[in-house]
């Protein structure tokens, strides 16, 4: 970490509030400056190159140096800096996206709403949830089930979603109406003797019971991500998209797919839901959108729902809903100079065949003494750290065992992600399979590291 005498970590600490950090512990240590970035590397302040594990926060998809994005944004903001899509405004970068980004959808979709975040995305498909179960005359057909140890961002509606309790101790939160069912994680949830399968056929039991439970004329839609991210890497069960599926039909309940962390070719197809079979009635995608190079999202809505807005707008006279920068003229031509290199370089080809390198090489960790679980597709991974690899028994939260690693982590040259005791790896795209070497090499060197560290603190591992 950057030492407090340094000017820039000293003047971060007097006026930069910083998300997801513990901020009486950074009045002590001070952030970790970066300074620039070229392909999967970034650089800090003082000089020292790390490879970046979790491309920034699962997002910066093309590395950290990609001109042709900086060029589309150069020339767009030479063009129109900035104009609005409010009251029948219109430019041709967002329709150009819009247009683009209904081709790729995953199934058929109607139109694209844009807005600045995933979080905002996530927001903005409750709001339209509630809308469309309003134009269709069912007031009562508004609550939403989401899953523990979801993330669906942290604005109000969004955080309710999200099923980590740190995103709502003390903010008041969740909402009414925010329900949540089972995370599907085989290796913490299944219980003795139970396949995948059947972990998946209880886990669409106990939804439909929740719906029945509340009654299915009041539960309007399902939140899920392809690939559970934040959370720790949660991969679905095997049948469970399938099953749960099947229960949302029965029951008129609405899928929402949240692809902000897995669309765009992380898990190997351009969205998580071709990966796993989902059909969903709205998308919610950001993050490698642009690469993370402007902030951008786009949510993806059916014709039934879009048909239904349309209806409940001409009532009241209008749509009431959206952002300043929704559709921004720079964002969005970024954004489709990012869809043109994905498709020109065949980024999801490429993604397919560093995946078997990434995935075997962190799968080579399972048996180390430290290692519960290893799990992942595509370019996305997890490492859960147990204490007893025999009984799953977790470490003591309070040693922080996950974020210690990534400190030793930052030591040895390479920025992974605790999510408690669960390591992320979601290295940029484009990343080659000396890089994953290397990247593989400095995580093993890190949770000796660990290992080390237990031994003098007296914990006892197994």
């Amino acid at each position: 970490m950057t030492h407090l005498g340094n000017s820039a970590g000293s003047r971060d600490i007097a006026y930069h509030l910083h998300p997801y950090t513990n901020l009486k512990a950074h009045e002590t240590t001070g952030p970790l400056v970066i300074a620039s970035g070229k392909g999967v590397t970034v650089t800090d302040e003082a000089g020292k190159d790390y490879i970046e594990g979790v491309a920034g926060l699962w997002c910066t998809s093309l590395g950290f140096d990609e001109p042709r994005l900086v060029d589309a944004a150069i020339r767009q903001m030479r063009t129109l800096p900035f104009y609005h899509a409010f009251a029948h405004k219109s430019h041709e970068p967002a329709i150009d996206l819009a247009e683009r980004l209904i081709a790729l959808a995953p199934v058929p979709m109607s139109k694209v709403f844009f807005a600045c975040s995933g979080s905002e995305a996530n927001d903005t498909a409750v709001k339209l949830v509630w809308y469309y179960n309003n134009a269709l005359g069912r007031p009562q057909k508004k609550k939403i089930i989401a899953r523990q140890k979801a993330y669906h961002g942290v604005t109000v509606a969004a955080a309710s979603l999200t099923g980590l309790p740190n995103c709502h101790r003390d903010f008041d939160l969740p909402i009414q109406g925010i329900l949540h069912t089972d995370c599907p994680h085989y290796y913490r949830f299944g219980q003795e003797g139970e396949s995948e399968t059947e972990f998946a056929t209880r886990l669409a039991g106990n939804l439909e019971a929740l719906i029945l439970r509340e009654g299915p004329d009041t539960v309007a839609a399902f939140f899920a991500e392809p690939v559970m991210g934040a959370g720790g890497v949660i991969l679905p069960p095997a049948t469970y998209f399938e099953k749960i599926q099947a229960v949302l039909r029965k029951y008129d309940v609405l899928l929402v797919a949240d692809e902000v962390i897995c669309g765009y070719g992380r898990t190997g197809n351009m969205w998580g839901s071709q990966t796993y079979g989902m059909k969903p009635d709205i998308l919610t995608s950001a993050k490698a959108l642009t690469s993370a190079y402007l902030p951008l999202s786009a949510v993806l809505v059916s014709d039934a729902i879009y048909q239904a807005c349309v209806a409940e707008s001409a009532k009241i006279g209008t749509f009431g809903h959206g952002y300043t920068y929704s559709g921004h003229p720079v964002s969005c031509a970024v954004a489709l100079e990012t869809l043109r290199i994905y498709e020109e370089r065949d980024i999801i080809g490429h993604v397919r065949a560093m995946a078997p390198h990434l995935q075997k090489g962190l799968r080579a960790f399972r048996d180390h003494p430290l290692v519960g679980e290893v799990r992942g597709i595509g370019l996305i991974g997890g490492v859960e750290l147990v204490a007893d690899k025999a009984t799953k028994r977790p470490f003591d939260p309070a040693l922080a065992v996950g974020a210690k690693l990534v400190s030793f982590s930052h030591q040895h040259g390479a920025i992974l992600r605790p999510i408690g005791d669960s390591i992320g790896f979601s290295p940029p795209l484009i990343i080659n399979e000396e890089e994953i070497e290397t990247l593989l090499f400095r995580f093993e060197k890190s949770l000796a590291d660990t290992a080390d560290w237990l031994v003098r603190e007296g914990v006892r591992v197994g």
